[in-house]
């Protein structure tokens, strides 16, 4: 009965479900892991790159993105989606710089790309959006870190620790088991590869995964050699 109302994106079922939304979120779930895990000094995104050739040029595009200087951001699920809510978040960011001459807090700017995200479930000509974010921040005036995670519903959850994408089950079990509020910068790190490691078919290098780091000094992606400095430290 479910599938008389699949395709229309603002009719609720009988089961009270919008059932675009539940595509959207398997979408999510068949993309590549990611990971963040918010520490007391700082907070971590990690992903897997998938390369489809070995022909592919894995420097020309990025999963781990910088929104504003304090604030990045991740995604599991389809990116040309993802490459669409980064600009909408980057614009969104500069336009609250341009009003007020300060970068916008973490959770102002969830809480406006999570409105934008609502937005496609409601809208005709439009489709929710194939992925979830993990956007880590770190706010200058109270000097704490914060992680959260948008849905495509526009549903949007602070989180200490989350996994999201392919086998994100395992991951959440992984960090529920390995997660501690006294964790430092260092071994979230650490703790974020081994949770990316619990779901990764093949040799994990340097090449294949990505790390992002959002401390005081600002948000930033490692580089292949730091990244490949902490895959050595674990193996």
């Amino acid at each position: 009965m479910t599938e008389r109302y699949s395709f229309s994106l603002t009719t609720f079922s009988p089961s009270g479900k919008l059932v675009q939304i539940e595509y959207a979120l398997a979408a999510v779930a068949a993309g590549a892991p990611s990971v963040g895990i918010k520490a007391a000094n700082g907070v971590v995104l990690a992903t897997e790159k998938k390369h489809k050739s070995i022909l592919y040029d894995e420097h020309s595009i990025h999963k781990v993105e910088m929104i504003t200087k304090n604030v990045g951001m991740v995604y599991s699920g389809m990116g040309p989606d993802y490459r669409v809510l980064l600009k909408s978040a980057r614009k969104l960011a500069q336009e609250y710089y341009r009003q007020y001459q300060e970068h916008i807090p973490t959770g102002q700017i969830v809480q406006r790309v999570a409105n934008v995200m609502q937005e496609y479930t409601q809208s005709g000509g439009v489709r929710p959006f194939g992925v979830s974010l993990l956007i880590a921040g770190w706010d200058e005036d109270s000097e704490t870190p914060y992680l959260y995670q948008c849905d495509p519903s526009g549903a949007y959850f602070a989180w200490k620790a989350t996994a999201m994408g392919k086998n994100q089950t395992n991951g959440k079990t992984f960090l529920e088991k390995r997660y501690n509020e006294k964790l430092e910068l260092e071994d979230a790190v650490h703790t974020a590869i081994l949770t990316l490691k619990e779901s990764f078919e093949g040799q994990m290098t340097e090449d294949n995964i990505e790390i992002g780091i959002c401390d005081q000094n600002g948000f930033r992606r490692l580089n292949p050699s730091d990244v490949k400095d902490y895959l050595a430290s674990i193996a």
